[in-house]
């Protein structure tokens, strides 16, 4: 097990250098100029070079990669070239609210999908299995910009019941947390109903039933364990689209985040800002990734033996 952690921390330094090469050059191929959203298309051609000298826009291209690199290896992001403050200082600032959105809708995921999906597997071809799988199908086929405004008009509107907007109190969580952790439910209870099944039909729970022990016994001890590999691996990549979609539901929901921090510095060409945002993402998916593979390792030793010896 430490070794596996060990080989999958080590992955993710050259695959967070790829994406920050990847996001720092599809960046600077954006049309656009910085310059033109600060100072505005009127302004005269030497006040223009001026700024673009001093936020180093007019240097190449490799040396603002070099620059760039440069930075991230001292733990810099740079300075936003709308506010003037540490890209680092802004995320920080933002990085809470979206950590508080995308770990409740991982609570609703969950919540919604390991109980779900594990009903489905004990009593397939019912009317709970049938169930399952609609609203599997609801959630994969509902996208979040429709999901998020139709809860609004009928929690927050016509009833009144929860806030419409913002970040305070734990009602203001409810709608965005249901909005973004409805679709990856749907892909969890799918995959949580299938690996139950295929455990279901092994020896060993064959051995379980024929020694007389019970159906909830045989789902909770020795199924769901073994079930609960690939689910896993799904959570991990589900969490980096979480991580994603909180950019459409931070702006449906004006949650103070990193997602609508995103949009504003894309819609002002704060480049600083747009790396720092999209880097910050990036590290979330690959962590969460690297734990997944980790805790799949300890929940069957087997992959972790598989996967050391791949890389020996």
């Amino acid at each position: 097990m430490p070794r596996l952690a060990l080989r999958r921390l080590a992955l993710t330094v050259p695959t967070m250098l790829a994406a920050a090469t990847l996001v720092f050059l599809l960046v600077h191929l954006v049309p656009g100029d910085p310059v033109d959203v600060m100072l505005g298309e009127s302004a005269a051609p030497a006040d223009r070079e001026a700024l673009r000298r001093r936020l180093g826009l007019d240097r190449p291209v490799a040396v603002q990669y070099a620059a760039f690199l440069a930075g991230l290896a001292r733990g810099e992001l740079g300075r936003s070239l709308v506010h003037g403050t540490p890209v680092a200082r802004l995320l920080a600032e933002r990085l809470p609210a979206t950590a508080e959105l995308t770990f409740a809708a991982l609570a609703v995921a969950v919540a919604l999908a390991l109980p779900l999906g594990l009903a489905a597997a004990a009593r397939p071809g019912t009317w709970i299995d049938r169930g399952s799988v609609g609203l599997a199908l609801l959630g994969v086929s509902v996208p979040s910009f429709w999901l998020g405004p139709m809860l609004i008009i009928l929690f927050a509107i016509d009833l009144g019941w929860l806030p419409v907007s913002g970040r305070g109190t734990w009602a203001h969580l409810v709608l965005p947390a249901a909005t973004l952790g409805f679709g990856m439910a749907a892909i969890l209870t799918r995959m949580t109903r299938a690996s139950v099944l295929d455990c279901l039909a092994e020896d060993y729970v064959r051995t379980a039933r024929a020694k007389g022990v019970s159906r909830g016994r045989i789902l909770a001890r020795h199924a769901l364990r073994n079930a609960l590999a690939p689910v896993v691996t799904i959570l991990g990549l589900q969490f980096g689209a979480l991580l994603a979609g909180t950019v459409i539901t931070e702006t449906i929901f004006a949650w103070p985040g990193l997602g609508r921090l995103l949009i504003d510095a894309i819609n002002q060409r704060d480049y600083p800002v747009v790396q720092g945002c999209i880097l910050a993402i990036a590290a979330g998916f690959v962590v969460a990734n690297a734990l997944a593979d980790v805790v799949n390792g300890w929940l069957d030793p087997r992959i972790g033996a598989a996967a050391t010896r791949a890389r020996s």
